[in-house]
C-alpha cells in the first residue's frame, strides 16, 4: 500500500480518536512538535527509516525524546505505530494530521520566498492573495528570505506555485534568446 494512504489512514484515525476524547489541539501541538523535531534532527528521521534498526531500540529512542514532552495519547499513538511497523512514517502520518487538522479548522498554509523580510503591508497582501484564491478563513503565511532570487517572489500554496522572481523572468529570457 502506498505510504500517502496509510499515512492518511492513521491520521484519520488519530484525528477520529482525538475528536472522541476531546484532544483535537493537544494533539495538533504534539504533532506539529513531533514534526519539527524530526525535521531539525536528521539522524532522527534517519534512524526511523532504517529498517536495520531493531524497532525496540527504535521505540527506546522515541520514549527518550518524547515521554514527558507529548501527551500520553499521542505517545500510546506513536507506541502503536512503532509495534506495527510504522515508524518509518510517523513523519508522513505527522504531516497527514496537521493537514487534516488545517481542513478541518479551516486553515490555509501558504509560503513566500523573497530576498528581503517582509513589511507588514506586504504580509498582509499575501495573505489576501491567498485568501482570494482558496477562500480559507485562516492564512498561515510561512517567510522564507533567498537572496538568489534577485527579486519579486516565490508563492507556494499546496501544490500550486507563482514564480514572480526576477531570477525566473531573466531564466525566461535567456530561453526565448536560446531559441
Amino acid at each position: 500500500m502506498a505510504v500517502a494512504t496509510v499515512a492518511y489512514r492513521y491520521a484519520k484515525s488519530l484525528l477520529d480518536l482525538a475528536r472522541e476524547k476531546d484532544l483535537v489541539a493537544d494533539i495538533h501541538k504534539d504533532m506539529l512538535f513531533f514534526k519539527k523535531t524530526v525535521d531539525d534532527s536528521r539522524p532522527l528521521a534517519l534512524m526511523l527509516k532504517n529498517p536495520i534498526i531493531r524497532v525496540s531500540k527504535k521505540d527506546a529512542v522515541l520514549r527518550t525524546i518524547f515521554k514527558d514532552k507529548l501527551n500520553p495519547m499521542t505517545m500510546s499513538f506513536i507506541d502503536i505505530a512503532v509495534r506495527k511497523n510504522r515508524e518509518g512514517i510517523l513523519e508522513n502520518i505527522a504531516d497527514e494530521f496537521i493537514r487534516l487538522y488545517d481542513g478541518m479548522k479551516g486553515i490555509e498554509r501558504a509560503t513566500v520566498i523573497t530576498t528581503t523580510p517582509l513589511t507588514d503591508e506586504l504580509r498582509t497582501k499575501f495573505k489576501e492573495m491567498v485568501a482570494k484564491t482558496t477562500g480559507g478563513q485562516l492564512i498561515e503565511l510561512t517567510e522564507k528570505i533567498n537572496p538568489k532570487l534577485i527579486g519579486g517572489y516565490v508563492l507556494q500554496l499546496g501544490d500550486r506555485q507563482v514564480d514572480a522572481s526576477v531570477r525566473s523572468q531573466l531564466n525566461d529570457l535567456k530561453l526565448s534568446f536560446l531559441n
